[in-house]
C-alpha cells in the first residue's frame, strides 16, 4: 500500500529558508511553534512563497513577520526538494548577507545561534538537514 494521499499526488509547497549569521559566524535556527506541522523540530527561519513572489520577495516578508528584521542583501545558495508522507517541499536557502534589527521570535518561536560544525546536534528538519553540508563548506571557506 502506498504512503501517498489519494490521486497519488502529494501537494508541493515552495518554501525559502534563510541562513542568518551572528559575529562570531553562528547560524540562526528557529524552533518550529506549537501547532504547526513538526511542531518542536528546528529549523532555519524562512516561510513559504506566495503567488505572485519571488523568492527573495518572500524571503523579506517571511523575515520580517517572524523575526523582526529588515533583509538588507541576500544570495541563494542551495535549492532541493524533500518529500514528506504528505507532502513535497521545494526549499531554497539564502545566505542573508545583510539585515538590520535583532531578531525576535515573533511567532512564539524559540531562537537559538548554532556553529555550523554544531548544526548535526540539532533535531533539526529532515528537509533542512542537506543544506548543514553546504554551510559548513561556505564557513570553513570563509575561515580558512
Amino acid at each position: 500500500m502506498s504512503n501517498e494521499p489519494a490521486g497519488g499526488l502529494r501537494p508541493t509547497i515552495r518554501v525559502v529558508a534563510a541562513a542568518l549569521y551572528d559575529r562570531e559566524g553562528c547560524v540562526l535556527i528557529a524552533e518550529r511553534p506549537p501547532g504547526k506541522h513538526l511542531a518542536g523540530r528546528w529549523e532555519f527561519p524562512g516561510g513559504k512563497i506566495d503567488a505572485g513572489e519571488t523568492e527573495e520577495e518572500a524571503l523579506r516578508r517571511e523575515l520580517a513577520e517572524e523575526l523582526g528584521i529588515a533583509m538588507r542583501r541576500a544570495r541563494p545558495l542551495v535549492r532541493l526538494a524533500h518529500d514528506y508522507d504528505d507532502r513535497r517541499i521545494d526549499i531554497a536557502l539564502w545566505v542573508v548577507e545583510e539585515f538590520s534589527g535583532e531578531p525576535t521570535g515573533l511567532d512564539g518561536q524559540l531562537l537559538k545561534w548554532v556553529c555550523p560544525a554544531k548544526l548535526h546536534d540539532e533535531d533539526m528538519l529532515k528537509a533542512d538537514v542537506p543544506f548543514i553540508a553546504a554551510l559548513q563548506r561556505l564557513y570553513n571557506e570563509s575561515h580558512s
